[in-house]
């Protein structure tokens, strides 16, 4: 067995590619991969004194404006207790305001405070470098061919659930 620069497990099995199809192989290599990826997130996201979901909902606002909380939900996949928790965290740090929607009294819209874009504005750079650098092991035009490849598994399979 070769040697890969993200360890010897994660091509435990078998470093070449089939000609057959095999789901379970598929999604081993796509777990590890991911956690994989996910240690270089998490590494860079907790120099910042953050946690995954925190850096999460900075994230989205920051990139997205302000939003109704189920908005943040659905786009950092989280539970809706666990995002209470989370925002109530940023809204007394302030970094995070929560108000009313004047549309719909109902939704209750996130968006960041002046501190928190400026928070996120200062540590969104260095992490999203070392995001590239997590994923350098593909060069660009393998990297755009995996988001299109991944993108098509995750609707499939979501249009495939019971």
């Amino acid at each position: 067995m070769g040697t890969h620069p993200l360890g010897p497990r994660f091509l435990e099995r078998d470093e070449s590619i089939t000609a057959f199809a095999n789901p379970p192989q598929l999604w081993i290599v796509l777990a590890r991969a991911f956690d994989a990826v996910e240690r270089h997130s998490r590494a860079s996201i907790a120099r910042f004194g953050l946690g995954t979901t925190e850096f999460g909902v900075l994230e989205v606002l920051y990139h997205k404006g302000e939003l109704p909380v189920c908005e943040v939900q659905r786009r950092i996949l989280v539970e809706s207790s666990s995002t209470t928790y989370v925002v109530d965290k940023l809204c007394d740090r302030g970094l995070v305001r929560r108000r009313p929607s004047a549309t719909d009294r109902r939704v209750t819209l996130l968006g960041l405070t002046a501190a928190g874009r400026r928070l996120i504005a200062r540590i969104f750079p260095p992490h999203a470098a070392a995001m590239r650098r997590a994923v350098a092991a593909l060069p660009a035009r393998e990297q755009a061919h995996a988001v299109r490849l991944l993108r098509a598994l995750g609707k499939g399979a979501v249009n495939r659930l019971d």
